[in-house]
Parts: structure tokens; C-alpha cells; sequence
């Protein structure tokens, strides 16, 4: 064949149909066609040689040549495959094993070992080493079955690409995923895919050195570092042709493919210069992709492993290379840890007292639209959420945007021709905003057109001016419209909402639904995704780089239109080795997410800074409808108990057209207790909570209140289900989550039905306790107040001026501390009078009694005097003289002791005549006794208190304020009265003694008083004298009246 850019190419018509599958020998080449016939042809030349097989009426499907191009296998429609000896084509041994026809054929590149591939879906692994072929093993599930051979997916190449070393071999799953498969046990190692990547492998080709490893899918051509296994470059080729073949060149970078429109492309230079050479062989691609080592058995082995390796390094170099190679490239860095840097974190596995050892690097998740698709065949949805679907028609030179509303009601459907190639769109409640990128002269700019104003005269443009300047990301947010948007003349004056657009410059732009620029905000991490809602943008991030352990190392941002404050940020609760789906809101309004591990979150405490959580309701994993089935969903909204989606069959990774009907899932928060009944509780708790924090001043909503009747009769029923397993703990706890107060009188007949008596008291009382404290719609606007309140500005504080400086050195400071006023700590210097309901009757002398000198001293002469012990000494203030007080009005009490009408006089303290003649004697007073004993013996004795019990102690006196005896005056003492005259005036003492002992606050009493007083002591102190031990019942009521 020619060779050069200007040679025109040989070509062989000896074919009567479609050829379907060439291969090279040493010697020559072969072509295999739908006639049957399998062809060969002289090297480098165009002249038939002669057939080598002939099929029988079948199609000719594979041909492979083994490493010594002596065997030629040939797969067709038959189930069976011919190894041919291309020496002696009469050699032919026949391999039976397949229950359908064979696809593909490989052979191994230096052993003697078979590959076929089959429409059943099996591969089967033969060994030709001997004269009769043995099959190794049978890998069966890996690739598709496709029985039909008219069908587009037949021709799609599933065979057993082997990698240089031999070790191991590549193919294109039923999972649109590229296997490796180890020849030691025939089991699947590792695995290439990647999120850009979708739809089915259709070929496959490994570079001549083993570096790299080439794949075709949806009209691209992909490259792959086997050792990172990461996507290093990619390559489009004709749009709408399936590639069949792909084929890396033996001696320069470049890759040629075929596909089924009858094109012949070629890749010049797929491999950048900052990666190796595809076609000189490397130290690290001589072995596996990772690489074994022993565990170390001693801190020293690593010592040892190190020189080993030296020495085979220093071998390796004086080795020559080989053949047809060429020397090994010494400018680029050799990769000696054998398949580390990957994609996937993989754990450490230990087999056979081996561990495989790989280091992994998390690839960044790209910037991502909600609802928007690759292009496929010419179609691709920029947008499809609860509003509606935008779908793009490519047309070459233009492309037809179609904007559809499932809600026709409320907003019109709408298509326009659209010259700027958009590749971005949002639809939002008051607008649809697209952008497209920049290209040649034109920048990218931004195209908002909002709904009921289907004329130019609504629409703008945003022209990002600054070169090389991308969108990442548009949304749209705005209330939702109170009327229909179909007309212009729409009443509703809530304006066009807000348009945030994400720039690759890191920064957020604001603009008003006119077009007016607000704010442009630094994000200050790399832009992911976003949505907006009605007052708010949610936006989603990357701060920092992604983790080596698999993390995307995602945050989110919640920023007000009104005032770009920020009022949530937190992580995102992305699981490690997982990315973001999907990002939305509820019909509620609340923030939502979907992951790649299927799991589905809602952002609870959105409205109220800092209180945000994300909350899991559902694991699609769990499902029923997905047991035994192979499916995936793409979401498209949440309502409040269901996921609005689409079912992708397969490994689909989007939406085709034409456009799927929107499926319901019900949501199951994923508890792992199996308790439905429950479950839809906390579920409604949640929801209800929710609404709940949307209100503003309202106390509730007749939907919530709604809801909370629903709920409350569900905690009944689970109330009762606790009372029939006797689990009280269980019903108290579900009593307190009743809502409604009369819920509590069906919980108090179920605890009188069950007998449950303290049950009963418990819910009695949760009752009361709810009735009688705050209504808790009320409680919680509080509490919703609370959190929402803003807080107050810093204000400096003033220091005070009077005694320091604002600026005092709080250290060098020597002085005394100021003085601290305690008035109940100062020491009393005067008697505090206090004022009672008898102080109006002699004002005029108390306060001489006050300012008298002389009753100064006297108290402080008292004061002086006072003992340790805190009692105090008789002084001389009992001789103080105080005629000039009044007697205080007596009280008007009934003298229990009073004759009554018609009874004689007697006196009731008398006791009966004695037997032995004894008469009672009248004696002197106790207390001038008292007085003449201290007189003699010249000190003052300590008074006791306690209740005498014989005769010759001391009867108990009255004491005053300052526990002493009341004065005794100078004057001289009346004339003493006789016992008939002290029962006579019983009434009136016993009136002074009480007034003495409650209501008196002076210090000292009248002499009249005193006089009458010391009298009926004198009479006690007789009746004491002369009665027996053991009978004093009159004494001790009169001790009780004194005291």
C-alpha cells in the first residue's frame, strides 16, 4: 500500500458483500466478509492469494491470528469457531461450547490461548496448546446476550482485548463499564469508568507498550491511562456513527477507528507530551497493573527489597531492548508503583500472605446543570424539573429550543431559533434564563426571557466581555405568580425575580429580572451546581481539593436576594467515593439532593440561621420494585410523600427521547426498624415541622392543623398497641407527642380500659401540665421569633468617669478600692424604733425619750457591757426613769379566768385545807429578795430561764428586747395587796402582761403596771411556796400567761 498523505490507497474488490472483519500475519492479511469467504492476500499488497474458509451461507463476523501467525480463528453466525492453520488450511480443529453465534474472536499475545465471545453472553477461554483444545473457564454475565444479529448492538465490539503483559485482559461490560479480567483465576480485578463517559463501549484497543488503553462510546473516542486507569484525553468523531474498531499505530502516536457509516478515521497525536510515548515499552508496563508485594516480616526487609531492586533495575539497563521497541524514553517519570494514582479507593486486600498496595486520587466532579443531558443523536434536554422540559434540536448551523410547561394553565409553551448555540438552561418561576459559551470572537453571554412576555420587548442579554470567560452555571428565582402568566397584562406585580449567574472567574452575579446588575459575590471554591428558590439561591461548592480516601469535599450556600446575607453554610452530606446527582426543592420549598449512592436528602431549618440539618428519606437502594431488576432514577422533583423521577433501564446514565412519562415514588425514610406505622409518623413530623418554620406571625394553617388530627389518631393507635404489650415507658413517651388537648381523654380511656391505673394518673397529669402552660402554637412563633431575631450592633462600652480614668493602668494602680455600701453589715450605733399601731398615742414623748442624752449613754453603757457569749448583764437601766410614758390602750381580750354571773368569789388558785393544820403564809416578794441577795454578795448573778421545779428556784420573768429584766423603779413600792385583792385584779394583769409581750416597743413600762405586775408574782410565788411537788397545774397556766 502507498504510504504519505497524497498516495492514494489499494483497494480489493474480490468481495461480493460487506467485509466484516480484517487481520494481519507476517506473511500476509485476511478479510472476512457476509459472502461467507475468508480471503488472504499477499503483505503490503492488494493480491489474493487464496480463500481460506468458506462459511457456508453464514456471515463471517471475527478473524484473529495468533502471536505466530500460523492459527487463524474465525468467528460467524454458526456456534461454532475454525482454527485454521494458515500453513495447511486442511489443519482445522473445531471449538464447540457456544449456544449461539460467536462475535468475537482474540488470541493472547505470546501464549497459545483462545478467546471467543458470543451472542448467549459467555466467554469462554481455550487452550490450544495441545492437539485437542481444552476450555479453561467460562466467564458468563459479563457481557449483553443479543440474539438478534440485525440489531445495532450486535455489531458493537465485546471482545477480549489482552493487555501486552498477558496478564490480563479488557472488556466492554453489559454495564457500559470497561473489566479488567486477571488470568490467574479468571476473576474481575478492577474496572474504568468515569461520569463523562456514558453509554455502551463499542470498541476497544490497547496501545502497543501497554501505557494506554482506547474506547469508543457515542461517537467519541476516549483515552485512558491504564496505569492511573483516569481519562487523560478525548476525541469526537462523526456525530450519529457507531465506531466498530479501533486500532492503535505500532510505530507513531496515532489511533484510527472505523464505524458503521463506512468512515476511516485517524487520531493524530492522542497522547500529549506530558505523558509517555505510546509506542516505546517502559520498565513499569512490563508486568501487571498492580503490583504484588510481600508483607515484611522485619523492620529490615525493606532494606533488602530495596537492593533487590536495584540490582534488577542495573540488569534491566544493561539489557538490550527489544526487538521492534526501540530504547525506553528517559523523559518522563517512571510510575514504579504499579497501578496507583486511581480513580476508584480501593481497600487493602490481603491473599496468600500477599497485599496489593495502590494509592488513589479523587477526581473533581465537574460543574453539573440539574436536569441537563449530554447530547444524544442531535437531542438533549437542557432543563426538565416540576415546571417543565427545555429540549434542544441540533440542526448544524442553528438549534430549535423547545420550552414545554406541564401546567399549560398557568404558562404558555414556547420554541424560537436559537443562533448562540446555548448549552445551559433553567427554568424558574418567573422566567426561563439560558446561556451559551464562548466561541471564536463571541463571548459568552446570558439570555433571560421571562414568562407572559413571549415579545423581544421582555427578554435581555448578559454579555460576559472578558476573554476566555465561561457560564457554569444559571438559575432563576422568583414567588411563585398568584395568577396565570399566559397574558402580558398579568395583574401580579411580585416583578420578573432574580437571575444568578456562575462564572469562571469564582464569583456569583446578581441580576434583577429587568437585567440590572445587584452584586457580584467570590464564591471562594470551585462552582459545582445551584438552584433558586423564592428569596433565596442554593448554591453548591468545593472550597478545597477532594480528599485522597474518595471525597468530593462538597459545602453549600444558602444567599438571600434581599440582602446576600449568607443563611446556611454547612458540608454536604455526600457519601466518600460518591458524587452529586441532583440538586432541587421541595413543593415546600426546602432544599433537596440526590447522590450517586441513591440516597435522598432534605434540608430541615432552612429559614433559621445556623439551624440547618440534612435529613435522609430515602434509599432508592431499598425499594421494592428495584429487587431483581437493573434500573437507575433521575430525579426530577419531591412533592411532600412522593419522588417524582424517571426510570432509566440498565446502565442508562440519562433520559432519551422520546420523553418518559414522570413516575411516583412513595418516600420511606430508611429506619432499620421495620415499623411502617412509625416511620409514616416521623415522616409527617418531619413534613409538618417544615411548615411550621415557613410561618411568619400565622400560629398554624388549616392544612397543619389538618395533618396534626391525622397524626394524633395514629398516636392512639400506637398508644394502645404500648397499653396491650404492657409497655407504659412507651405510651407515656407517645402521649407527650399528642397535639391536641382532647386527644388526651382517648388516651385516658385506653389506660382505664387496660386497668392501668398509674398509666392513668401520668396521663392526668400531662394533661393539666398542657393545659395549664403556654398554648404551643404560641410557644413556637416565640421560639421562631427568637431565632429569627437579628442581633443587636457592637456598641462601645462606657467606662465610668467619676472615681477612675477610662484609660486607668488596671496594674500600677495602688489606691484603695472604693468603698462598697452594705447597710445591713453596719454596726448599730442607735436603737431603731419601730413604728406600731400604738406609737400615734405618745409621739411627742418617744422622740424625748430619743433625744434624751441620758438614754443614749444608757444604751451604749449597755452595749459596752454586752458579754462574748452574745447575753448581756443586768445594768443600771433598770433604773432608769420613765414615768413619762403613757400606758398603751389594753386590748380587749376575755379573761379566761373571770367570775362568771352567779358564782361566788373564790379564788381559784386555792387549794384545800390541809390535814396537818398547815396555813399558808404570805411572803415577801421574790424579786426584793433577789434583790437584797445581790446587794450582799455585790455581783449579778446570771438569770436562768429554765422551768423551775421546786421551790426554791426562781419563777421565770419577762424579759425584754435585750434579754434583761424589766426595770425595777426608785420609788417606793405601794403597799402589797393580799392574795383575795391579786384575784381581783387578775383580769387586768393578765391584759398587761400580753400587751408587754407583743406590741410594746419601748424598753421600759409604767410604774402602775410594774406595781400590779410584781403582785401577782408575789401571789404566784406564795401558791409555789406552799403547794406540794407534783401539783401545779394553776402555776403552769400562769407561767404559760407570764411567758
Amino acid at each position: 500500500m502507498g504510504e504519505g498523505n497524497e498516495q492514494e490507497p489499494m483497494t480489493v474488490s474480490e468481495a461480493e458483500q460487506p467485509i466484516t472483519a480484517v487481520a494481519a500475519s507476517d506473511n500476509g492479511w485476511l478479510s472476512g466478509s457476509e459472502d461467507s469467504m475468508v480471503r488472504q492476500y499477499i503483505k503490503h499488497k492488494a493480491e489474493l492469494t487464496g480463500h481460506v474458509w468458506d462459511a457456508s451461507g453464514v456471515a463471517i463476523r471475527s478473524l484473529a491470528v495468533d502471536s505466530d501467525s500460523k492459527r487463524v480463528a474465525i468467528a460467524s453466525e454458526n456456534f461454532d469457531v475454525k482454527v485454521i492453520d494458515l500453513e495447511d488450511i486442511k489443519i482445522i480443529k473445531q471449538l464447540k461450547g457456544h449456544v449461539g453465534s460467536v462475535r468475537r474472536v482474540t488470541w493472547h499475545p505470546s501464549s497459545p490461548i483462545l478467546t471467543t465471545s458470543g451472542a448467549d453472553g459467555k466467554i469462554i477461554v481455550w487452550n490450544m496448546s495441545n492437539e485437542e483444545p481444552q476450555m479453561e473457564t467460562t466467564i458468563e454475565g459479563l457481557i449483553p446476550a443479543i440474539g438478534d444479529t440485525m440489531s445495532p448492538d450486535y455489531a458493537h465490539d465485546c471482545s477480549a482485548v489482552w493487555h501486552t503483559s498477558g496478564q490480563h485482559f479488557y472488556v466492554a461490560s453489559r454495564t457500559h463499564e470497561i473489566v479488567t479480567i486477571s488470568r490467574s483465576d479468571w476473576s474481575r480485578s478492577t474496572s474504568f469508568s468515569d461520569k463523562d463517559l456514558s453509554g455502551p463501549i463499542t470498541a476497544l484497543a490497547v496501545s502497543v507498550n501497554g501505557e494506554y488503553l482506547a474506547c469508543a462510546s457515542r461517537s467519541k473516542v476516549h483515552v485512558w491511562s491504564i496505569q492511573s486507569r483516569r481519562l487523560i484525553a478525548s476525541h469526537p468523531a462523526t456525530p450519529g456513527a457507531t465506531i466498530t474498531h479501533l486500532a492503535f499505530s505500532p510505530k507513531d502516536n496515532l489511533l484510527a477507528w472505523t464505524d458503521t457509516e463506512g468512515g476511516f478515521s485517524r487520531w493524530h497525536r492522542p497522547i500529549s507530551e506530558t505523558y509517555p510515548d505510546p509506542v516505546r515499552r517502559s520498565v513499569a508496563t512490563t508486568g501487571a497493573a498492580t503490583v504484588t508485594a510481600r508483607l515484611k516480616s522485619n523492620l529490615f526487609d525493606d532494606i533488602a527489597e530495596a537492593a533487590n531492586l536495584n540490582n534488577r533495575l542495573h540488569d534491566d539497563d544493561h539489557a538490550g531492548p527489544e526487538p521492534g521497541y526501540g530504547d525506553v524514553d528517559d523523559d518522563w517519570i517512571i510510575d514504579d508503583l504499579g497501578g496507583g494514582f486511581q480513580d476508584n479507593l480501593e481497600s487493602t486486600r490481603k491473599t496468600d500472605g500477599l497485599v496489593k498496595e495502590m494509592v488513589s486520587i479523587t477526581k473533581a466532579q465537574p460543574p453539573f446543570q440539574p436536569g441537563c443531558t449530554p447530547i444524544e443523536n442531535r437531542k438533549r434536554y437542557l432543563a426538565y424539573n416540576m415546571l417543565g422540559v427545555i429540549e434542544v434540536t441540533d440542526q448544524d448551523t442553528h438549534q430549535i429550543i423547545n420550552v414545554e410547561f406541564f401546567d399549560r394553565s398557568a404558562r404558555k409553551s414556547y420554541h424560537f431559533n436559537d443562533n448562540f448555540k446555548y448549552d445551559l438552561g433553567y427554568l424558574g418561576e418567573r422566567g426561563a434564563v439560558f446561556a451559551c459559551p464562548p466561541e471564536n470572537d463571541h463571548p459568552a453571554q446570558v439570555l433571560y426571557k421571562p414568562y407572559g412576555t413571549w415579545t423581544n420587548q421582555g427578554e435581555w442579554t448578559y454579555v460576559l466581555n472578558r476573554p476566555g470567560t465561561t457560564v457554569l452555571g444559571v438559575a432563576a428565582g422568583g414567588t411563585r405568580p398568584s395568577s396565570s402568566l399566559r397574558h402580558s397584562n398579568d395583574p401580579d406585580l411580585q416583578g420578573w425575580g432574580n437571575v444568578v449567574v456562575a462564572t469562571s472567574e469564582g464569583d456569583l452575579t446578581f441580576l434583577s429580572g429587568t437585567g440590572r446588575e445587584r452584586r457580584i459575590l467570590a464564591l471562594g471554591g470551585d462552582f459545582v451546581s445551584m438552584v433558586a428558590g423564592p428569596e433565596w439561591v442554593f448554591v453548591v461548592h468545593r472550597a478545597g481539593a477532594t480528599t485522597i480516601d474518595g471525597s468530593q469535599n462538597l459545602s453549600f450556600s444558602i444567599i438571600n436576594f434581599e440582602d446576600f446575607s449568607v443563611k446556611q453554610r454547612d458540608v454536604l452530606p455526600l457519601p466518600k467515593g460518591h458524587t452529586l446527582k441532583w440538586i432541587g426543592l421541595t413543593d415546600q420549598g426546602a432544599p433537596a439532593m440526590y447522590d450517586s449512592a441513591g440516597y435522598i436528602h432534605i434540608l430541615t431549618k432552612f429559614r433559621i440561621p445556623h439551624h440547618a440539618s440534612w435529613a435522609r428519606v430515602m434509599d432508592t437502594n431499598l425499594l421494592e420494585r428495584r429487587q431483581g431488576k437493573d434500573e437507575s432514577y433521575w430525579p426530577v422533583g419531591i412533592t411532600e410523600s412522593n419522588f417524582m423521577c424517571l426510570i432509566l433501564k440498565g446502565r442508562q446514565e440519562h433520559p432519551t427521547f422520546p420523553r418518559p412519562l414522570i413516575q411516583e415514588l412513595p418516600l420511606r425514610i430508611p429506619f432499620r426498624l421495620n415499623e411502617p406505622k412509625e416511620e409514616l409518623i416521623e415522616r409527617e413530623l418531619l413534613l409538618v415541622q417544615i411548615s411550621l418554620d415557613s410561618l411568619d406571625e400565622e400560629l398554624t394553617t388549616d392544612d397543619i392543623l389538618k395533618r396534626e388530627h391525622a397524626m394524633d389518631r395514629e398516636f392512639i393507635i400506637l398508644i394502645q398497641a404500648a397499653c396491650k404489650a404492657d409497655n407504659v415507658p412507651r405510651a407515656i413517651e407517645l402521649t407527650k407527642l399528642l397535639h391536641n388537648v382532647s386527644s388526651f381523654d382517648s388516651a385516658l380511656k385506653i389506660a382505664d380500659f387496660y386497668h392501668l391505673v398509674g398509666l392513668r394518673e401520668k396521663i392526668a397529669i400531662l394533661k393539666a401540665d398542657r393545659e395549664e402552660n403556654e398554648d404551643r402554637l404560641v410557644a413556637a412563633r416565640d421560639k421562631r421569633r427568637r431565632w429569627l431575631k437579628p442581633d443587636p450592633p457592637l456598641r462601645e462600652v462606657q467606662a465610668a468617669l467619676n472615681n477612675y480614668s477610662s484609660k486607668a493602668d488596671l496594674l500600677g494602680d495602688v489606691r484603695p478600692p472604693p468603698v462598697i455600701e452594705r447597710p445591713r453589715l453596719a454596726r448599730v450605733t442607735t436603737p431603731v424604733v419601730e413604728t406600731t399601731r400604738y406609737s400615734s398615742v405618745a409621739p411627742s414623748s418617744m422622740a424625748s425619750l430619743m433625744d434624751d442624752p441620758s438614754f443614749t449613754d444608757d444604751v451604749q453603757e449597755i452595749q459596752a457591757t454586752t458579754s462574748g457569749d452574745g447575753k448581756r448583764k443586768r445594768t443600771e437601766v433598770e433604773d432608769l426613769e420613765v414615768n413619762n410614758l403613757p400606758t398603751p390602750p389594753s386590748k380587749q381580750k376575755v379573761n379566761p379566768f373571770a367570775r362568771k354571773p352567779g358564782q361566788e368569789a373564790r379564788n381559784p388558785f386555792a387549794r384545800k385545807a390541809d390535814v396537818n393544820g398547815k396555813t399558808i403564809q404570805k411572803s415577801e416578794s421574790f424579786f426584793e429578795k433577789v434583790d437584797a441577795a445581790e446587794s450582799e454578795a455585790g455581783t449579778h448573778p446570771k438569770r436562768s430561764f429554765a422551768k423551775p421545779s421546786t421551790k426554791d428556784k426562781g419563777v421565770v420573768r419577762q424579759t425584754t428586747l435585750f434579754g434583761m429584766g424589766l426595770p425595777k423603779p426608785k420609788e417606793k413600792l405601794k403597799p402589797k395587796k393580799s392574795v383575795a385583792e391579786a384575784a381581783v385584779d387578775e383580769t387586768q394583769s393578765l391584759q398587761v402582761a400580753d400587751i408587754m409581750m407583743v406590741d410594746s416597743p419601748s424598753l421600759v413600762e409604767d410604774p402602775e403596771i410594774q406595781e400590779t405586775r410584781e403582785t401577782q408574782e408575789s401571789l404566784v410565788l406564795n401558791l409555789v411556796e406552799t403547794q406540794p411537788a407534783g401539783e401545779s397545774p394553776g402555776l403552769e397556766e400562769t407561767q404559760l400567761v407570764d411567758e
